[in-house]
């Protein structure tokens, strides 16, 4: 018997483990995990420079724009080779392209990038959400090195509010509303073995157990 379609969404807090646990959950269930990868696909799909794509991930597009649309849900439009060819909602557009490509080609795991939106209705689909204590981010990033221990708490602040604003701005939905996701699990209540645990546990009582054997 054929098994079912599983595709995978996890957006996630900053320091939270998110990456990490879905690479593992990747690997545990044999799929492919796409991450910043996904921006590779999308300079391919489309010719354009990886650059601007890494200008435009998971950030809001125009400021003022931005406050005129809160309470809208932008159109779900195919990408456009004209003179917005670079603007963020643009790329925005074909990245949800490659997304939608992805899930339609194979099963996997999508980390980010308003993925739970762009596949919404799919079948198959599981919508996670991976947030944490302020302290256990704190000591996650600052074991990583990425900033001066002084500076870790508003970095984790600051992609935080960039991943708020991008998904309110492409979706017209709050990042952390509950209604976005099928499971949200705080990971520093159940660590990185733990929260693995759960979410396999769920995916065996949705029926994808096959996948775990």
């Amino acid at each position: 018997m054929e098994k079912r379609r599983l595709v995978i969404t996890i957006g996630r807090q900053y320091g939270s483990g998110g990456s990490e646990i879905g690479t593992r959950l990747a690997k545990a269930l044999g799929f492919h995990v796409y991450d910043k990868n996904i921006l590779r696909m999308n300079s391919d799909e489309s010719g354009i420079k990886e650059s601007y794509f890494h200008l435009a991930d998971e950030k809001a597009g125009s400021r003022i724009l931005y406050k005129i649309i809160t309470s809208l849900t932008p159109e779900k439009k195919a990408p456009s080779f004209g003179s917005d060819l670079i603007s963020a909602d643009n790329l925005f557009r074909f990245q949800s392209e490659v997304i939608r490509k992805l899930a339609e080609a194979e099963n996997c795991v999508i980390i980010g990038r308003c993925a739970d939106y762009v596949l919404d209705g799919m079948d198959g689909l599981v919508k996670l959400f991976l947030y944490a204590d302020m302290d256990a981010r704190i000591r996650r990033i600052t074991e990583k090195g990425y900033y001066e221990p002084k500076d870790v708490k508003k970095n984790i602040k600051r992609v935080d509010r960039e991943r708020r604003e991008y998904h309110r701005y492409y979706t017209g939905k709050g990042w952390e509303d509950l209604e976005n996701y099928d499971l949200m699990l705080n990971t520093s209540k159940l660590g990185m073995e733990g929260s693995m645990k759960a979410i396999q546990s769920y995916l065996s009582l949705r029926g994808f157990g096959d996948y775990l054997k």
